[in-house]
Protein backbone atom coordinates (compact mmCIF):
# COMPACT_ATOMS: atom_id res chain seq x y z
CA UNK A 1 0.00 0.00 0.00
CA UNK A 2 1.60 3.24 -1.14
CA UNK A 3 2.29 6.07 1.31
CA UNK A 4 2.09 9.78 0.47
CA UNK A 5 3.37 12.27 3.07
CA UNK A 6 1.61 15.65 3.10
CA UNK A 7 3.41 18.45 4.95
CA UNK A 8 1.43 21.56 5.84
CA UNK A 9 3.55 24.69 5.34
CA UNK A 10 1.09 27.39 4.29
CA UNK A 11 0.63 29.37 7.51
CA UNK A 12 1.45 33.05 7.94
CA UNK A 13 3.34 32.64 11.21
CA UNK A 14 2.39 36.14 12.27
CA UNK A 15 3.63 35.60 15.82
CA UNK A 16 7.16 35.18 14.51
CA UNK A 17 7.03 38.90 13.62
CA UNK A 18 9.27 38.39 10.64
CA UNK A 19 9.49 39.13 6.92
CA UNK A 20 10.74 35.56 6.49
CA UNK A 21 8.01 32.89 6.16
CA UNK A 22 7.82 30.86 9.36
CA UNK A 23 8.62 27.60 7.58
CA UNK A 24 11.97 29.01 6.45
CA UNK A 25 13.25 30.09 9.85
CA UNK A 26 16.41 28.08 10.51
CA UNK A 27 16.68 25.43 13.20
CA UNK A 28 20.21 24.08 13.68
CA UNK A 29 21.08 25.73 10.37
CA UNK A 30 18.23 24.20 8.32
CA UNK A 31 14.80 25.65 7.49
CA UNK A 32 11.94 24.20 9.52
CA UNK A 33 10.33 22.72 6.42
CA UNK A 34 13.51 20.75 5.62
CA UNK A 35 13.43 19.10 9.04
CA UNK A 36 9.88 17.95 8.27
CA UNK A 37 10.99 16.58 4.90
CA UNK A 38 13.93 14.76 6.49
CA UNK A 39 11.57 13.09 8.96
CA UNK A 40 9.45 11.54 6.19
CA UNK A 41 12.30 10.78 3.79
CA UNK A 42 13.07 7.32 5.16
CA UNK A 43 9.51 6.01 5.31
CA UNK A 44 9.58 4.48 1.84
CA UNK A 45 6.72 6.60 0.57
CA UNK A 46 6.32 8.64 -2.58
CA UNK A 47 7.76 12.14 -2.89
CA UNK A 48 6.18 14.34 -0.23
CA UNK A 49 3.58 16.98 -1.05
CA UNK A 50 4.25 20.33 0.65
CA UNK A 51 1.20 22.55 0.94
CA UNK A 52 2.31 26.15 0.49
CA UNK A 53 0.52 29.46 0.80
CA UNK A 54 2.11 32.44 2.51
CA UNK A 55 5.63 32.94 1.14
CA UNK A 56 4.98 30.34 -1.55
CA UNK A 57 7.81 31.36 -3.87
CA UNK A 58 10.42 31.46 -1.10
CA UNK A 59 9.36 28.04 0.24
CA UNK A 60 9.45 26.53 -3.25
CA UNK A 61 12.94 27.89 -3.81
CA UNK A 62 14.22 26.55 -0.48
CA UNK A 63 12.74 23.07 -0.94
CA UNK A 64 13.58 22.73 -4.64
CA UNK A 65 13.12 19.25 -6.04
CA UNK A 66 12.82 17.57 -2.64
CA UNK A 67 9.00 17.72 -2.78
CA UNK A 68 5.93 18.37 -4.88
CA UNK A 69 3.83 21.44 -4.14
CA UNK A 70 0.16 22.09 -3.62
CA UNK A 71 -1.15 25.61 -3.10
CA UNK A 72 -3.67 26.65 -0.46
CA UNK A 73 -4.94 29.82 -2.10
CA UNK A 74 -6.77 31.03 1.00
CA UNK A 75 -5.76 30.05 4.53
CA UNK A 76 -9.03 28.51 5.71
CA UNK A 77 -7.70 26.05 8.26
CA UNK A 78 -5.73 22.83 8.40
CA UNK A 79 -8.44 20.60 6.90
CA UNK A 80 -8.70 23.00 3.98
CA UNK A 81 -4.90 22.83 3.60
CA UNK A 82 -4.92 19.02 3.38
CA UNK A 83 -7.72 19.18 0.84
CA UNK A 84 -5.51 21.40 -1.33
CA UNK A 85 -3.20 18.39 -1.76
CA UNK A 86 -5.94 16.10 -3.07
CA UNK A 87 -5.07 16.40 -6.75
CA UNK A 88 -1.48 15.31 -6.07
CA UNK A 89 -2.04 12.82 -3.26
CA UNK A 90 -5.31 11.07 -4.15
CA UNK A 91 -3.99 8.84 -6.92
CA UNK A 92 -5.80 6.04 -8.72
CA UNK A 93 -5.20 3.36 -6.09
CA UNK A 94 -6.04 3.24 -2.38
CA UNK A 95 -3.14 4.06 -0.11
CA UNK A 96 -2.12 5.91 3.04
CA UNK A 97 -1.78 9.65 3.52
CA UNK A 98 0.47 10.83 6.34
CA UNK A 99 -0.17 14.43 7.47
CA UNK A 100 2.57 16.31 9.32
CA UNK A 101 3.46 19.94 9.94
CA UNK A 102 6.47 21.97 8.88
CA UNK A 103 6.37 23.84 12.18
CA UNK A 104 6.82 20.63 14.23
CA UNK A 105 10.48 19.96 13.35
CA UNK A 106 11.40 17.64 16.23
CA UNK A 107 9.30 14.65 15.17
CA UNK A 108 11.50 11.58 14.83
CA UNK A 109 11.27 9.34 11.76
CA UNK A 110 10.77 6.40 14.15
CA UNK A 111 7.59 8.00 15.50
CA UNK A 112 6.18 8.57 12.03
CA UNK A 113 7.06 4.99 11.03
CA UNK A 114 5.18 3.73 14.09
CA UNK A 115 2.15 5.82 13.12
CA UNK A 116 2.18 4.52 9.55
CA UNK A 117 2.50 0.92 10.72
CA UNK A 118 -0.38 1.38 13.18
CA UNK A 119 -2.61 2.52 10.34
CA UNK A 120 -1.51 -0.36 8.13
CA UNK A 121 -2.79 -2.69 10.85
CA UNK A 122 -5.90 -0.62 11.58
CA UNK A 123 -9.14 -1.71 9.96
CA UNK A 124 -10.49 1.79 10.58
CA UNK A 125 -9.86 4.89 8.47
CA UNK A 126 -7.28 6.73 10.56
CA UNK A 127 -4.63 6.64 13.29
CA UNK A 128 -3.16 9.48 15.30
CA UNK A 129 -0.38 10.45 17.74
CA UNK A 130 -1.09 11.83 21.21
CA UNK A 131 1.05 13.13 24.04
CA UNK A 132 0.66 13.39 27.82
CA UNK A 133 1.63 16.76 29.30
CA UNK A 134 1.07 18.41 32.66
CA UNK A 135 0.57 21.71 30.85
CA UNK A 136 -2.01 21.12 28.10
CA UNK A 137 -0.85 24.14 26.04
CA UNK A 138 -4.42 24.62 24.82
CA UNK A 139 -4.48 21.28 22.94
CA UNK A 140 -7.66 19.28 22.56
CA UNK A 141 -8.30 16.45 25.04
CA UNK A 142 -8.35 12.88 23.73
CA UNK A 143 -11.36 10.86 24.90
CA UNK A 144 -10.85 7.11 24.72
CA UNK A 145 -13.37 4.26 24.40
CA UNK A 146 -13.09 1.32 26.81
CA UNK A 147 -11.25 -0.67 24.11
CA UNK A 148 -8.59 2.04 23.80
CA UNK A 149 -9.75 3.50 20.51
CA UNK A 150 -10.42 7.24 20.25
CA UNK A 151 -14.02 8.33 20.81
CA UNK A 152 -13.50 12.07 20.39
CA UNK A 153 -11.16 15.03 20.57
CA UNK A 154 -12.65 17.82 22.68
CA UNK A 155 -11.23 21.30 22.27
CA UNK A 156 -10.25 23.10 25.44
CA UNK A 157 -12.70 25.95 24.94
CA UNK A 158 -15.73 23.62 25.09
CA UNK A 159 -14.44 20.89 27.43
CA UNK A 160 -16.20 20.03 30.69
CA UNK A 161 -14.24 20.18 33.98
CA UNK A 162 -13.89 16.39 33.88
CA UNK A 163 -12.55 16.53 30.34
CA UNK A 164 -10.16 19.37 31.21
CA UNK A 165 -8.58 17.09 33.81
CA UNK A 166 -7.48 14.73 31.02
CA UNK A 167 -3.80 15.12 30.15
CA UNK A 168 -3.69 13.04 26.96
CA UNK A 169 -3.64 15.61 24.20
CA UNK A 170 -4.13 15.67 20.46
CA UNK A 171 -1.13 16.94 18.47
CA UNK A 172 -2.91 16.76 15.08
CA UNK A 173 -0.60 14.26 13.47
CA UNK A 174 -2.54 11.67 11.49
CA UNK A 175 -2.29 8.79 9.02
CA UNK A 176 -5.38 8.11 6.90
CA UNK A 177 -6.69 5.64 4.39
CA UNK A 178 -6.80 7.80 1.30
CA UNK A 179 -10.08 6.51 -0.08
CA UNK A 180 -11.83 7.62 3.13
CA UNK A 181 -9.89 10.85 3.73
CA UNK A 182 -10.86 12.97 0.74
CA UNK A 183 -14.66 12.62 1.07
CA UNK A 184 -14.38 12.96 4.86
CA UNK A 185 -12.56 16.27 4.61
CA UNK A 186 -15.52 17.72 2.72
CA UNK A 187 -17.82 16.76 5.57
CA UNK A 188 -15.99 18.85 8.18
CA UNK A 189 -18.11 21.77 9.36
CA UNK A 190 -16.82 25.31 9.31
CA UNK A 191 -15.79 26.71 12.69
CA UNK A 192 -17.14 29.95 14.19
CA UNK A 193 -13.88 31.55 12.98
CA UNK A 194 -14.68 30.55 9.41
CA UNK A 195 -12.01 27.83 9.18
CA UNK A 196 -12.01 24.06 8.71
CA UNK A 197 -9.95 22.22 11.32
CA UNK A 198 -8.34 18.86 10.66
CA UNK A 199 -8.91 17.79 14.28
CA UNK A 200 -12.64 17.71 13.53
CA UNK A 201 -12.09 14.73 11.24
CA UNK A 202 -12.04 12.53 14.36
CA UNK A 203 -15.68 13.50 14.91
CA UNK A 204 -16.49 12.55 11.31
CA UNK A 205 -15.11 9.05 11.88
CA UNK A 206 -16.88 8.75 15.22
CA UNK A 207 -20.25 9.70 13.69
CA UNK A 208 -19.78 6.87 11.21
CA UNK A 209 -18.92 4.42 13.97
CA UNK A 210 -15.42 3.85 12.54
CA UNK A 211 -12.38 2.93 14.59
CA UNK A 212 -9.75 5.61 15.27
CA UNK A 213 -6.50 4.25 16.68
CA UNK A 214 -3.91 6.26 18.61
CA UNK A 215 -0.65 5.82 20.45
CA UNK A 216 0.95 8.13 22.98
CA UNK A 217 4.44 9.43 22.21
CA UNK A 218 6.99 8.64 24.91
CA UNK A 219 8.94 11.82 24.10
CA UNK A 220 6.95 15.04 24.67
CA UNK A 221 9.80 17.08 23.20
CA UNK A 222 8.89 15.73 19.76
CA UNK A 223 5.61 17.59 19.87
CA UNK A 224 7.02 21.09 20.31
CA UNK A 225 5.42 23.36 17.74
CA UNK A 226 6.98 26.60 16.50
CA UNK A 227 4.76 29.65 16.71
CA UNK A 228 7.13 32.25 18.15
CA UNK A 229 10.86 32.85 18.29
CA UNK A 230 10.71 31.73 21.92
CA UNK A 231 9.47 28.35 20.69
CA UNK A 232 12.23 28.33 18.08
CA UNK A 233 14.89 28.79 20.76
CA UNK A 234 13.31 26.03 22.86
CA UNK A 235 13.37 23.66 19.89
CA UNK A 236 16.99 24.60 19.15
CA UNK A 237 18.00 23.63 22.69
CA UNK A 238 16.14 20.32 22.45
CA UNK A 239 17.63 19.44 19.08
CA UNK A 240 21.14 20.44 20.16
CA UNK A 241 20.86 18.22 23.24
CA UNK A 242 19.60 15.34 21.11
CA UNK A 243 22.43 15.68 18.55
CA UNK A 244 25.15 16.06 21.18
CA UNK A 245 23.94 13.02 23.10
CA UNK A 246 23.98 10.90 19.95
CA UNK A 247 27.61 11.81 19.24
CA UNK A 248 28.74 11.29 22.82
CA UNK A 249 27.16 7.82 22.76
CA UNK A 250 29.08 7.19 19.51
CA UNK A 251 32.46 7.90 21.12
CA UNK A 252 32.94 11.66 20.77
CA UNK A 253 33.93 13.74 23.80
CA UNK A 254 31.95 16.97 24.14
CA UNK A 255 33.46 18.86 27.04
CA UNK A 256 30.44 21.13 27.66
CA UNK A 257 27.36 20.13 25.65
CA UNK A 258 25.44 23.21 26.78
CA UNK A 259 27.71 25.47 24.72
CA UNK A 260 28.55 23.15 21.81
CA UNK A 261 26.59 23.45 18.56
CA UNK A 262 26.62 20.56 16.08
CA UNK A 263 24.41 20.62 12.99
CA UNK A 264 22.17 17.69 12.03
CA UNK A 265 24.23 16.80 8.93
CA UNK A 266 27.66 16.91 10.61
CA UNK A 267 29.64 13.65 10.90
CA UNK A 268 32.21 13.12 13.68
CA UNK A 269 34.89 10.45 14.09
CA UNK A 270 35.53 8.42 17.21
CA UNK A 271 37.70 9.88 19.99
CA UNK A 272 37.43 13.40 18.66
CA UNK A 273 37.20 16.04 21.41
CA UNK A 274 34.99 19.09 20.95
CA UNK A 275 35.74 21.98 23.31
CA UNK A 276 33.26 24.68 24.44
CA UNK A 277 31.91 27.38 22.16
CA UNK A 278 32.56 25.31 19.05
CA UNK A 279 30.12 25.39 16.12
CA UNK A 280 30.11 22.59 13.54
CA UNK A 281 27.68 23.42 10.74
CA UNK A 282 26.47 22.34 7.33
CA UNK A 283 27.86 19.22 5.64
CA UNK A 284 31.01 19.08 7.76
CA UNK A 285 32.85 15.77 8.21
CA UNK A 286 35.39 15.37 11.03
CA UNK A 287 37.87 12.48 11.27
CA UNK A 288 38.98 10.55 14.33
CA UNK A 289 41.17 11.78 17.21
CA UNK A 290 40.75 15.49 16.46
CA UNK A 291 40.76 18.35 18.95
CA UNK A 292 38.40 21.14 17.94
CA UNK A 293 38.11 24.45 19.79
CA UNK A 294 37.43 26.09 22.03
CA UNK A 295 35.93 29.04 20.16
CA UNK A 296 35.99 27.42 16.72
CA UNK A 297 33.53 27.49 13.81
CA UNK A 298 33.74 24.90 11.01
CA UNK A 299 31.22 25.00 8.18
CA UNK A 300 30.79 22.75 5.12
CA UNK A 301 34.36 21.43 5.46
CA UNK A 302 36.26 18.16 5.50
CA UNK A 303 38.65 17.64 8.42
CA UNK A 304 40.99 14.63 8.49
CA UNK A 305 42.07 12.62 11.51
CA UNK A 306 44.36 13.81 14.31
CA UNK A 307 43.88 17.49 13.51
CA UNK A 308 44.11 20.32 16.04
CA UNK A 309 42.05 23.44 15.38
CA UNK A 310 42.14 26.12 18.06
CA UNK A 311 39.95 29.25 18.09
CA UNK A 312 39.64 29.40 14.30
CA UNK A 313 37.08 29.77 11.49
CA UNK A 314 37.01 27.26 8.62
CA UNK A 315 34.54 27.56 5.74
CA UNK A 316 34.17 25.24 2.72
CA UNK A 317 37.74 23.95 3.05
CA UNK A 318 39.67 20.71 3.44
CA UNK A 319 42.25 19.57 5.99
CA UNK A 320 44.07 16.30 5.54
CA UNK A 321 45.38 14.34 8.56
CA UNK A 322 47.71 15.76 11.23
CA UNK A 323 47.07 19.44 10.50
CA UNK A 324 47.70 22.00 13.27
CA UNK A 325 46.23 25.48 13.08
CA UNK A 326 45.40 28.40 15.35
CA UNK A 327 44.61 30.24 17.34
CA UNK A 328 42.72 32.85 15.31
CA UNK A 329 43.16 31.40 11.83
CA UNK A 330 40.71 31.81 8.98
CA UNK A 331 40.31 29.38 6.09
CA UNK A 332 38.13 30.91 3.41
CA UNK A 333 36.45 28.78 0.71
CA UNK A 334 38.55 26.29 -1.25
CA UNK A 335 41.53 26.29 1.09
CA UNK A 336 43.23 22.88 1.07
CA UNK A 337 45.80 21.94 3.71
CA UNK A 338 47.61 18.68 3.01
CA UNK A 339 48.89 16.23 5.59
CA UNK A 340 50.99 17.70 8.38
CA UNK A 341 50.51 21.39 7.57
CA UNK A 342 51.10 23.78 10.46
CA UNK A 343 49.48 27.20 10.38
CA UNK A 344 50.36 29.90 12.90
CA UNK A 345 48.03 32.30 14.65
CA UNK A 346 46.25 35.10 12.79
CA UNK A 347 46.85 33.45 9.40
CA UNK A 348 44.39 33.49 6.50
CA UNK A 349 44.15 31.23 3.45
CA UNK A 350 41.78 31.49 0.50
CA UNK A 351 41.50 29.31 -2.58
CA UNK A 352 44.96 27.82 -2.09
CA UNK A 353 46.71 24.48 -1.78
CA UNK A 354 49.39 23.97 0.88
CA UNK A 355 51.36 20.80 0.26
CA UNK A 356 52.38 18.21 2.86
CA UNK A 357 54.44 19.51 5.74
CA UNK A 358 54.16 23.21 4.85
CA UNK A 359 54.71 25.59 7.77
CA UNK A 360 52.91 28.92 7.48
CA UNK A 361 53.91 31.56 10.00
CA UNK A 362 51.63 33.88 11.91
CA UNK A 363 50.13 37.09 10.47
CA UNK A 364 50.34 35.73 6.91
CA UNK A 365 47.88 35.76 4.03
CA UNK A 366 47.95 33.18 1.21
CA UNK A 367 45.37 33.59 -1.56
CA UNK A 368 45.06 31.86 -4.95
CA UNK A 369 48.33 30.04 -4.42
CA UNK A 370 49.92 26.61 -4.73
CA UNK A 371 52.61 25.88 -2.14
CA UNK A 372 54.95 22.90 -2.57
CA UNK A 373 55.69 20.34 0.12
CA UNK A 374 57.82 21.27 3.15
CA UNK A 375 58.03 24.94 2.23
CA UNK A 376 58.31 27.46 5.05
CA UNK A 377 56.13 30.59 4.79
CA UNK A 378 57.60 33.19 7.13
CA UNK A 379 55.54 35.38 9.44
CA UNK A 380 53.84 38.33 7.76
CA UNK A 381 54.08 36.91 4.23
CA UNK A 382 51.44 38.21 1.81
CA UNK A 383 50.45 36.94 -1.62
CA UNK A 384 49.37 40.07 -3.49
CA UNK A 385 46.82 38.29 -5.67
CA UNK A 386 44.39 41.10 -6.58
CA UNK A 387 45.17 44.19 -8.62
CA UNK A 388 41.73 45.75 -8.32
CA UNK A 389 40.38 43.99 -11.40
CA UNK A 390 41.53 40.38 -11.48
CA UNK A 391 42.90 37.60 -9.27
CA UNK A 392 46.30 36.06 -10.06
CA UNK A 393 48.09 32.93 -8.93
CA UNK A 394 51.26 32.42 -6.90
CA UNK A 395 53.18 29.13 -7.25
CA UNK A 396 55.95 28.15 -4.82
CA UNK A 397 57.98 24.98 -5.28
CA UNK A 398 58.96 22.35 -2.73
CA UNK A 399 61.36 23.03 0.15
CA UNK A 400 61.36 26.78 -0.47
CA UNK A 401 61.97 29.29 2.32
CA UNK A 402 59.93 32.50 2.20
CA UNK A 403 61.36 35.07 4.59
CA UNK A 404 59.24 37.09 7.00
CA UNK A 405 57.26 40.01 5.56
CA UNK A 406 57.80 38.89 1.95
CA UNK A 407 55.36 40.32 -0.59
CA UNK A 408 54.69 37.97 -3.52
CA UNK A 409 53.15 40.03 -6.31
CA UNK A 410 51.14 37.63 -8.48
CA UNK A 411 51.31 36.23 -11.04
CA UNK A 412 54.64 34.92 -9.84
CA UNK A 413 56.53 31.64 -9.42
CA UNK A 414 59.16 30.81 -6.81
CA UNK A 415 61.20 27.74 -7.64
CA UNK A 416 61.97 24.67 -5.56
CA UNK A 417 64.46 25.26 -2.73
CA UNK A 418 64.47 28.99 -3.50
CA UNK A 419 64.71 31.59 -0.72
CA UNK A 420 63.50 35.13 -0.21
CA UNK A 421 65.01 37.57 2.25
CA UNK A 422 62.94 39.21 4.96
CA UNK A 423 60.90 42.11 3.58
CA UNK A 424 61.46 41.18 -0.06
CA UNK A 425 58.94 42.34 -2.66
CA UNK A 426 58.96 39.62 -5.33
CA UNK A 427 57.65 40.88 -8.68
CA UNK A 428 59.37 38.39 -11.04
CA UNK A 429 59.78 34.62 -11.10
CA UNK A 430 62.52 33.18 -8.89
CA UNK A 431 64.52 30.23 -10.30
CA UNK A 432 65.07 26.98 -8.43
CA UNK A 433 67.84 27.01 -5.77
CA UNK A 434 68.27 30.80 -5.87
CA UNK A 435 67.91 33.59 -3.30
CA UNK A 436 66.29 36.98 -3.83
CA UNK A 437 66.31 40.01 -1.52
CA UNK A 438 65.28 43.65 -1.53
CA UNK A 439 62.61 45.90 -3.03
CA UNK A 440 62.04 44.95 -5.75
CA UNK A 441 63.62 41.57 -5.06
CA UNK A 442 66.85 40.77 -6.95
CA UNK A 443 68.98 37.69 -7.01
CA UNK A 444 71.60 37.42 -4.26
CA UNK A 445 74.46 37.28 -4.60
CA UNK A 446 74.27 39.27 -7.88
CA UNK A 447 74.91 37.28 -11.03
CA UNK A 448 78.22 39.07 -11.76
CA UNK A 449 79.60 38.06 -8.35
CA UNK A 450 78.56 34.44 -8.55
CA UNK A 451 81.40 31.96 -9.13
Amino acid sequence: MKLIPVILAAGHGTRMRSKLPKMLHPLAGKPLVMHALDAVAGLGGEKAVVVVGHGEDAVRQAVGGAARFAVQEKQLGTAHAVLAAESLAAGDEPGLVLVTYADMPLIRPETLARLVEMQRQNDGPMSMVTVVLDDPHGFGRVIRNPDGSVAAVVEEAVATPEQLAIRELNVSMFCFRSEWLWPALKRIKVSPKGEYYLTDIVEVAARDGLRVQAFCSDDPDEMVGINTRVHLAEAEAILRKRINRRWMEAGVTIVDPAVTYIGPEVVLGQDTVVWPNTYLRGKTVIGTDCNLGPDTLIEDSQIGSNCRVLASYIESSTLEDDVRMGPFCHLRPKAYLAKGVKMGNFGEIKGSYLGPGVHMGHFSYVGDAEIGAHTNIGAGTITCNFDGKGKYKTVIGEDAFIGSDTMLVAPVKVGARARTGAGAVVTHDVPDDSTVVGVPARQFPPAEKQP
